[in-house]
């Protein structure tokens, strides 16, 4: 029975990509964990099936011919496809139909809810979060969501909310600190966001906003959002705060908007539909777009 696909030698084609790539046999050797010689006589039979050369030997290395390197650039598009999908099967077991990534914060504050609130629309659904505070960390995910500027990348981007940002403390904190107007926070103790890479707004541009100066109390400095409302729930200082991220904390008494003054915000929740997502995950972002 003749094979379907017209396939040189697996191993070969694997040898040929890694000393392509490396432009040395010896670097695809120590890769591949054989001895060059190996990967020599891999590619010497790999030329003798396809009837071309596809190196030019050199005393210091070797180089691609023009048709290597067209063979080069086809499996490298073909192992790219496949290590994608790979990595995809490994990182999303089948019970679960939409992978989401966002930040501690956005899950707790905002996400779980708005998940729970979809199970019951569509109950055969499921839906999975990863959760990572680390800007740019790689995972294979259909949906991205977090305090972002879209990127003009071509990527599906959706603007989920913007809302004002606020200053929060519990009422103990504002009698203990007689804070009575904006310019009170100005010296008393605030929470900060340390963290840069998080994106998160500060305090120095919320007052600069305001048309204020810079705060001069005592600064109490975390690299995650989740610690820095725990902080203020435990008197340690005012922070800032979403109104659309708040809700549960300020309905619970935990904390309270300090002052009327407030900021709209720079940059926006959203979210980010991976090219491959699924139709499933789709309908889960459309979904989550309207209902925010």
């Amino acid at each position: 029975m003749p094979r379907p696909y017209d396939f040189s030698s697996m191993t070969a084609l694997i040898c040929f990509e890694a000393a392509a790539r490396n432009a040395s046999f010896k670097a695809a050797a120590q890769e591949m964990n054989v001895t060059p010689a190996a990967v020599s006589h891999q590619i010497k039979a790999l030329e003798q099936d396809l009837g071309c050369a596809l190196f030019i030997r050199r005393h210091r290395g070797v180089e691609l011919t023009e048709r290597g390197a067209v063979l080069l650039v086809s499996l490298q598009r073909s192992f790219e496809t496949i290590s994608d999908t790979v990595s995809r099967l490994r990182d999303r077991p089948d019970a679960v139909d939409v992978t989401i990534r966002t930040t501690t914060a956005v899950s707790a504050l905002w996400l779980t809810p708005k998940i729970t609130a979809f199970w019951k629309i569509h109950p055969r659904i499921t839906v999975s979060q990863i959760i990572s505070d680390v800007a740019g960390a790689s995972s294979r995910h259909d949906i991205s969501i977090g305090y972002a500027t879209p990127e003009g990348n071509g990527d599906d981007w959706r603007e989920i909310f913007r809302d004002r940002i606020l200053a929060y403390g519990t009422p103990r904190f504002a009698r203990d600190h007689a804070i009575r107007g904006v310019r009170d926070l100005l010296t008393a103790p605030l929470v900060h966001m340390s963290d840069d890479r998080s994106g998160w707004t500060g305090w120095g541009d919320w007052f600069r906003e305001l048309g204020l100066p810079q705060p001069s109390g005592r600064s109490f400095f975390v690299n995650n959002h989740m610690i820095a409302l725990q902080a203020a729930e435990d008197d340690v200082g005012a922070v800032l705060g979403w109104e659309g991220l708040m809700t549960r904390a300020v309905q619970g008494g935990r904390l309270v908007a300090l002052v009327p003054e407030g900021i709209p915000s720079p940059v926006a929740f959203s979210l980010r539909l991976n090219p491959r997502a699924s139709a499933k995950a789709r309908l889960f972002a459309d979904w989550l777009v309207q209902s925010a």
